[in-house]
């Protein structure tokens, strides 16, 4: 360490030197089981603190470090002197993700009616290494059907493809099933059509992809900062539309409703135990934004944890029963979607207008609408699933890596349920 961070630097000068992933050997000292006096990540964490406190203001040697759970890293480290200044680098907004099209698409032959906005618009949430896979998939996808250039139906093809894996055209399933799907599909965009703070819903699909059987696609709007508990209410009973609508029309529920219960519940317990949402808890957050908190530990009584789950209960008990109004009420429009739906297999905004009327939503005064409109080709082999997901995780550290919380979870299919994940952090520190 020694000669990588003093003598090297100090034979050319001015340099940067860069520690990619510090948290390999800055991680917290004391703090880890295995992490003793003696260990050697805590010996080379000290040589390198006593490196950099060698560093004169003259001597021309900057030193920068990058990682994910800046969170862990020892205190020490974090010190005027050292890594005093931090720049957490997130998710490019839609700006920024055309202008990191542009680098990509370069080396590419693409139609000349390309709209890169359009592009930039339908992948919320991508990092640029997402952007880039997109494009080489895309270019990948033209080449397979002798194209002469890359056009928009492969770009989305594309990012079907990378969120939700391969198509399966000839998965087996029986016509009820099918009819299951389609419904469960159905009651998603229908509740979220009907309420002005859910997301608009762009396509709904029932082509099965990798353990999904369907998709309701929506894309949130970035611009929105500020979420109340009314918008989370609302989205709850997005969430739980596709649940509701079986138990309507069938009387049953299956187990493909593993992924929306899962958020619903996750969310429900951030409006209680996070964001200060129930008034019979009040204005107090157990968030733990340091991480340092001990996972055995919780920072409550045994009272209060019995009523932060009567909360919990009563959030997603309330948005069950708006759902099932909105679903009860138009349970004869759900069933002539899922009828288009089995027709068609996928189904865009403007066929669920002619079966529901105009969307809830209200646009804003700067809305342009051919701006964020899916335009793809009919046939049902091209279509593609959507990402997940619209409804953002619950705890301000637990976004999902490059692909959250923008559009729904894959829906688990009906005899397999898939075992829930935990999020990753996707936010980077230098």
């Amino acid at each position: 360490m020694s000669a990588t961070c003093s003598s090297r630097p100090s034979r050319r000068l001015p340099c940067i030197v860069f520690i990619d992933e510090i948290d390999a050997i800055g991680r917290a000292r004391g703090k880890n089981a295995g992490f003793s006096g003696n260990d050697e990540r805590e010996n080379t964490l000290n040589q390198l603190l006593t490196e950099m406190d060698g560093f004169q203001t003259n001597t021309g040697v900057i030193v920068l470090a990058a990682t994910n759970r800046a969170d862990i890293l020892d205190k020490a480290l974090m010190r005027a002197g050292r890594f005093d200044r931090q720049i957490e680098v997130g998710l490019p907004d839609v700006k920024e993700r055309e202008a990191i099209f542009n680098v990509h698409l370069r080396p590419l032959k693409l139609d000349p009616q390309l709209d890169r906005e359009f592009l930039a618009r339908q992948t919320p949430g991508f990092s640029g290494a997402d952007i880039a896979n997109v494009c080489n998939e895309a270019a990948l996808i033209a080449a397979r059907h002798n194209k002469k250039f890359v056009s928009k139906e492969d770009f989305l093809a594309a990012i079907d493809r990378i969120v939700g894996g391969l198509e399966k055209p000839n998965m087996p399933m029986t016509a009820a099933e099918r009819r299951a799907t389609a419904i469960h599909e159905a009651g998603h965009a229908t509740v979220m059509w009907s309420l002005p703070q859910c997301d608009p819903v762009l396509k709904v699909t029932v082509v099965p992809r990798g353990r999904s059987l369907g998709a309701t696609w929506y894309v949130p709007d970035e611009r929105r900062i500020h979420v109340t508990n009314e918008a989370l209410q609302e989205r709850l009973a997005g969430l739980l539309g596709g649940r509701i609508a079986e138990e309507v029309n069938y009387g049953t529920l299956g187990a493909g409703a593993l992924s929306d219960l899962e958020r619903a519940t996750e969310t429900a317990y951030a409006m209680v135990a996070y964001y200060g949402m129930s008034k019979k808890i009040g204005p107090i957050s157990y968030y733990d934004s340091s991480g340092t908190r001990d996972t055995f530990t919780k920072p409550f009584s045994e009272q209060t944890a019995r009523d932060i789950d009567t909360e919990v209960r009563r959030i997603i008990e309330e948005a069950y029963a708006k759902a099932r109004g909105i679903i009860e009420r138009k349970s004869e429009q759900i069933n002539r979607m899922a009828d288009l739906l089995l027709e068609k297999e996928t189904i865009y905004a403007e066929d669920i207008e002619r079966i529901l009327g105009p969307a809830a939503q209200v646009p804003r005064e700067d809305d342009d609408p051919k701006k964020g409109v899916v335009v793809a080709d009919d046939d049902a082999a091209s279509e593609r699933r959507l990402r997940r997901r619209t409804l953002r995780q619950p705890g301000p550290e637990r976004r999902r890596k490059a692909m959250p919380e923008v559009r729904r979870e894959r829906k688990p299919p009906l005899r397999e349920p898939r075992t829930p994940k935990n999020p990753n952090s996707s936010n980077r520190r230098i």
